[in-house]
Order: C-alpha cells, then sequence, then structure tokens
C-alpha cells in the first residue's frame, strides 16, 4: 500500500517538473490526454485545453483538479 503511495507521489512530481521546464511537451501530452478522454463533453475538453495552455501550472492545475495524466 505505501509503495502505490509512493509511486503515486513520485509520479505526480515528475509530471510537475515536466509541466514547469517543459511546458511544451507537457502541454502536447495534456491535449493527447484531454482529447482523448470520453468522460469530458466538447466543452469541458475546449477549457482544459485553454486551462492547460498556462506556462508551468496549466498542466499542474489537469493532473490535480481534471483528474488527468501526462502519461
Amino acid at each position: 500500500m505505501a509503495e502505490c503511495e509512493n509511486r503515486i507521489v513520485i509520479k505526480f512530481l515528475v509530471e510537475a517538473l515536466i509541466a514547469i521546464f517543459l511546458h511544451p511537451v507537457a502541454f502536447v501530452l495534456a491535449v493527447i490526454d484531454i482529447v482523448n478522454r470520453k468522460d469530458l463533453g466538447g466543452v469541458a475538453k475546449v477549457l482544459w485545453i485553454i486551462i492547460s495552455f498556462f506556462w508551468g501550472i496549466g498542466p499542474i492545475l489537469y493532473i490535480l483538479l481534471g483528474g488527468g495524466t501526462l502519461w
């Protein structure tokens, strides 16, 4: 159980670092994930793509609040 939680925390930290330092890569990965999600409607997808565009914080917000992943 603790190993699984550690893995989730480490994955989030890596995603956050990618979002901050390699924003174009994080943005593309977020957009791919957003477009492929079946649980989001069209308007929600457009809003998450717009939010993800903001440098550094956008993809992090998508991961934390949108329930998305970068991989």
